[in-house]
């Protein structure tokens, strides 16, 4: 049995993609999971011409907008290896599910658009991954697009990101002109032809450097030119430069188009990390062959329609997971059954009867587990817990109808549950007028659709003056008050303080010295690693 679990950990990728909006990183997904026989026809621009919409933006307001939303899940299985690939929230809104991913993942596929390079989204996730300790792959999109020069770009990533680019593949003609790539490690091209708006995957026909020169004339020769600079300075890969972060490795595609796609999946079966050893709460490392443990990154409800159910996400740690197996949640000491667990494609769910480190699993309505919960079986573990980020955004919300306020309430709850807002009380407002916080203004949306899809509510909400909050000591509570602060209380039982803006922290904070109003170390190192600037 720990012989099968190393051995199957080893078979593990898991990883997410992170980008700025509009890098198109749900069409790199889709891609990925064409090139992997997961799916047959890609989505790629959701729905439009007559297309499906990609498999893993499967909310409607995803496919209404373009744009992710939720993070999601694929698993699949790749020259003989199981790749999880997370798709992640772009929008800044949304940058809260994106750090929780990346507490549960072993690798960041960094993806970039050719024509505007590193942006401000793109630099603050890689920074959360510098800090995770998740080495990183460059990915750089849209080549079939006029955009920036190879070696610039190159150039950019180096001084931006501090980590020395190393390129496997190298493209054979300028953004805009993309016929192939230049394998590096053998010296020999692929060339690439278009299919039918990019639904299938392209047609590949390699060549020998001779057949290049021949075909591609100029294009290949600066492309053995450029790669001979490379040589030079020595851009080449190295596994455990890449894995301590001082490199990243950089491939060259057009996802839309399908070119090059099937080299990133090779990349991410050769060089990202499989599972290892993860530390517990008092820095105690639980081996990957030990009995099951897993966190919960993920609470989404809403999945199925049909069905009224709630699914958190869990990431394996350690151990083999079966299926009916019952597991204890470290939070409330409870056992819980597994009857119903699945592997998740997008908002698809099949019976998942068997894990093993660096799968995800999901957990069909186990409904007191909540995000950055640990599961185990056998010795007793709890992981880190993830933070829950102090709101910027504050609104009061109602139901128009008075008549729903029971599944008004329910649906707020389970919004709350998942992370998708923050449910907090004010003695001053009552029940009927809740106020919800957020990172980002678009959250609000996201809970109104919700609760009127779901739970069938019509909602009015309402603007609070606030873009400020930060954590109250219950010694300090009569002192807030009396200097005229508002506070909330969210529903883990923590009051926040909320201000109108950093002036008016910073005038309480010189009249009131005594009192302690400083965000934690991981709020500060959220605003400055993922906010956009």
């Amino acid at each position: 049995m720990t012989d099968e679990v190393v051995e199957q950990a080893q078979r593990r990728r898991t990883v997410a993609i992170i980008s700025h909006p509009d890098a198109g990183k749900s069409t790199m997904t889709e891609a990925l999971a064409l090139h992997a026989r997961l799916i047959d026809t890609a989505g790629a621009t959701h729905g439009k011409d007559n297309r499906r919409a990609t498999i893993s933006d499967w909310m409607a307001m995803e496919q209404e907008r373009g744009i992710s939303i939720s993070s999601t899940v694929l698993q699949f299985v790749y020259a003989d290896h199981v790749i999880n690939l997370v798709d992640t929230p772009g929008h800044a809104d949304f940058s809260e599910d994106t750090y929780r991913v990346l507490c549960a993942v072993d690798c960041a596929i960094m993806l970039l658009d050719a024509a505007k390079g590193l942006e401000a989204q793109t630099r603050k996730l890689l920074d959360v991954c510098r800090r995770r300790g998740i080495p990183v792959i460059t990915v750089v999109n849209k080549w079939d697009r006029p955009g920036l020069d190879a070696l610039q770009l190159l150039d950019d990533i180096s001084q931006e990101t501090g980590m020395l680019p190393t390129p496997i593949t190298w493209p054979v003609g300028i953004a805009g002109e993309f016929v192939g790539v230049l394998d590096r490690a053998k010296g020999s091209m692929v060339e690439f032809s278009r299919t039918a708006g990019g639904a299938t995957r392209a047609p590949e026909r390699h060549l020998s450097a001779a057949e290049a020169a021949e075909s591609h004339l100029l294009s290949w020769a600066t492309a053995v030119d450029e790669i001979a600079l490379l040589d030079s300075e020595g851009q080449t890969h190295d596994d455990d430069l890449f894995r301590e972060r001082f490199t990243t490795p950089v491939l060259f595609t057009a996802a839309a188009s399908n070119f090059g796609v099937k080299f990133v999946l090779d990349a991410i079966i050769d060089i990202a990390p499989a599972p290892t050893t993860q530390v517990d709460v008092h820095s105690v490392g639980r081996d990957i062959d030990a009995p099951f443990s897993a966190q919960v990154f993920k609470v989404q409800a809403g999945m199925d329609s049909a069905h009224r159910d709630r699914t958190a996400f869990a990431r394996l740690h350690s151990g083999r997971f079966e299926r009916g197996m019952m597991v204890t949640h470290a939070q409330t000491d409870r056992n819980i059954s597994t009857k119903y667990a699945r592997s998740l494609v997008g908002r698809e769910r099949a019976t998942s009867d068997e894990a093993f480190p660096g799968d995800v699993i999901g957990i069909v309505n186990a409904n007191d587990v909540r995000i950055g919960d640990t599961l185990y079986a056998g010795a007793a573990v709890t992981y880190p817990p993830m933070p829950s980020f102090l709101p910027e955004a504050f609104v009061t919300m109602r139901s128009r109808d008075s008549s729903r306020s029971k599944q008004f309430h329910r649906g707020l709850a389970q919004l709350d549950s998942e992370g998708v807002i923050q449910l907090l009380s004010s003695e001053a407002r009552g029940p009927q007028r809740p106020v919800l916080g957020a990172v980002g203004l678009m959250q609000f949306e996201v809970a109104a659709r919700r609760l009127r899809d779901e739970f069938r509510v019509e909602v009015e909400t309402e603007p609070l003056p606030f873009s400020v909050s930060r954590i109250v000591r219950p010694e300090d509570a009569a002192g807030i008050k009396d200097a005229g602060i508002e506070m909330l209380e969210r529903s883990d039982s923590q009051v926040l303080a909320v201000f109108a803006d950093s002036w008016q922290l910073k005038r309480v904070q010189r009249t009131h010295p005594d009192l302690a109003l400083d965000e934690s170390e991981e709020d500060m190192a959220f605003r400055q690693s993922v906010a956009l600037d």
